[in-house]
């Protein structure tokens, strides 16, 4: 007697069924043949594969491997924290400058700097090694390499966090300024926007040196976390008035500016990590937000935390002093908030450190390598 086809069917599912069934509690209970078997399903679907004793992918939060899976916070405090960069990291034009740092043509180191509020936020097991520089461009501290004025030398394998600043001066944001504003407006309408193209070509020469300052450094610190911080808006999200001699429309072109030079390194800070990531290697690039930092407070509104223009050496001439349009101290106050909610939010993603550095950072070795 045949049996009717929806019999056969559920007969046949019935038997596979029961014949799986077997098959895994042969693999649960023979321990080879569970990985003989998870190994074989990984060579079918190229996915599910486990990590091997020696895949850098392998997760060490329990401290066992090469290394180990740290929150945030321990990710960027376990060692000394670097801050280098150009005069938005310095802290000019916020005033308390370190001793012999204040005169013409020095660094201005700022006390009101964000390094020094990020550095008093945590318990870093190390110091804070503040080498940033007003003027400092990029092409020049891989230039400096070797030298004592190196920034990026101070740097080193026991650096936890670095935060660093830089290319404003690249792309020559004082030139652009001092351009837009020492001018006839009524009669040097395009003296702001006549600049762009030489800008762009400035730009784009700035993307491999960005890259090749974060490879030096992550050669020196291969587990600590790198910040790359952008740079805030100077004028309001919609100008109403002339500030100084320049019109509404010229302050919507160099805020586009600043828009723009940020997302390009934002882009390019990503594809660094992205290559950190795939490699299964320590640390990160990540890279942080300050274009609405000053949000309601930039030069021209009431309450700023940017310096406006401020003028100095009359004797030669209008001379615009390097201070103006630079935070003053309650922007650097918001500039260290900024930095410490990446500190503590981290990346999307798991942060880790070898444990052979991390044992190794001990109170002499940290003091030893700031100086």
């Amino acid at each position: 007697m045949r049996l009717p086809e929806m019999s056969r069917r559920r007969l046949v599912i019935t038997a596979t069924a029961a014949a799986l069934a077997l098959v895994c509690v042969v693999v649960l209970l023979v321990p080879a043949t569970r990985h003989g078997l998870v190994t074989a399903w990984c060579d079918i679907t190229q996915s599910a594969c486990p990590p091997t004793a020696d895949d850098p992918r392998r997760d060490y939060a329990d401290g066992a491997g090469w290394r180990r899976r740290l929150d945030p916070v321990a990710a960027a405090t376990w060692g000394n924290y670097v801050a280098l960069g150009d005069s938005y990291s310095s802290g000019d034009g916020a005033g308390d400058y370190a001793e012999g740092t204040a005169a013409v043509g020095d660094c201005r180191r700022s006390a009101n700097a964000y390094p020094r509020h990020v550095v008093s936020a945590h318990d870093f097991a190390g110091d804070l090694g503040f080498f940033a520089c007003s003027s400092q461009r990029g092409w020049a501290m891989l230039d400096s390499l070797g030298e004592p004025r190196s920034q990026i030398d101070r740097v080193g394998p026991h650096t936890s966090l670095v935060t660093i600043g830089i290319g404003g001066n690249d792309v020559g944001f004082t030139k652009i300024l001092r351009a837009c504003m020492v001018r006839v407006p009524l009669v040097e309408t395009q003296a702001c926007t006549e600049q762009e193209e030489e800008i762009e070509k400035r730009m784009r020469t700035f993307g491999p040196t960005l890259e090749e300052i974060v490879l030096e450094i992550r050669e020196r610190a291969p587990d600590a976390r790198v910040l790359v911080v952008g740079y805030p808006r100077l004028f309001p999200g919609d100008p109403d008035s002339m500030y100084y001699t320049m019109a509404p429309h010229d302050q919507e072109w160099l805020n586009a500016i600043t828009k723009r030079f940020n997302e390009q390194v934002a882009e390019d800070v990503a594809a660094l990590d992205s290559e950190i990531v795939e490699a299964g290697q320590t640390g990160s690039v990540e890279y942080v937000r300050m274009y609405n930092a000053l949000k309601g407070h930039e030069v021209g509104t009431e309450d700023p935390w940017l310096n406006g223009v401020l003028l100095s050496d009359f004797a030669n001439g209008l001379e615009i002093d390097r201070s103006t349009f630079h935070p003053n101290a309650r922007g650097q106050q918001e500039f260290a908030e900024r930095v410490l909610d990446q500190v503590e939010q981290g990346p999307e993603r798991p942060l880790y450190a070898a444990l052979e550095t991390l044992d190794g950072a001990d109170p002499e070795v940290l003091a030893a390598e700031l100086d």
